[in-house]
């Protein structure tokens, strides 16, 4: 498993003989080959927040196909409160073109090539979970092929290329 802690943050209480501090932390946690998740854990020491929030994050983790096991399979858009992200599928070689929170996810999702970018927000938990939105829109064309009950092959039949090159096609991303 993949942890990457994303943000903490201090917050304080205050009380009649001073300030109590206390600390909330967004982690991302993914298997490195298209399962991720993130939690929020808040405690008194950095620490147990950090623990709390990996134990939420296990819980809470969504399956992305990925195509090649490298990049998405198609572009999406994500939208959380004011934030709204991009994703974009990449050619091999042009690595994770993402900020902050966003390249956690992808680096704990096990994605190796994708550009995205972020509007309107630089707030860590927006942007995750606008992120998030984005990736479960994601689908596969096995998945497609599947619910409208036609072959792989059917779909990637691209205008002008041969039957043998979709069939090829179509055996790539079946893998």
């Amino acid at each position: 498993m993949i942890e990457k802690l994303v943000h903490i943050n201090r917050v304080s209480k205050t009380v009649k003989g001073g300030k109590r501090f206390g600390f909330a932390a967004l982690v991302v946690v993914g298997d490195g080959s298209g399962r991720v998740g993130f939690g929020h854990g808040k405690a008194r020491e950095v620490p147990e927040a950090i623990s709390k929030a990996t134990a939420s994050a296990r819980k809470k983790m969504i399956r992305v196909p990925l195509k090649e096991g490298r990049t998405l399979h198609h572009d999406g858009n994500g939208r959380f409160g004011a934030g709204k992200v991009t994703v974009r599928t990449a050619p091999p070689g042009t690595g994770i073109i993402a900020g902050g929170p966003m390249r956690a996810v992808f680096e704990s999702l096990g994605v190796a090539d994708v550009v995205t970018k972020s509007v309107g927000t630089s707030n860590p938990y927006n942007m995750i979970r606008a992120t998030f939105d984005a990736l479960q829109d994601q689908t596969s064309p096995k998945s497609v092929a599947q619910r409208r009950g036609k072959k792989v092959a059917d779909l990637l039949g691209r205008g002008g290329a041969s039957e043998a090159e979709a069939e090829a096609d179509a055996a790539a991303i079946a893998e």
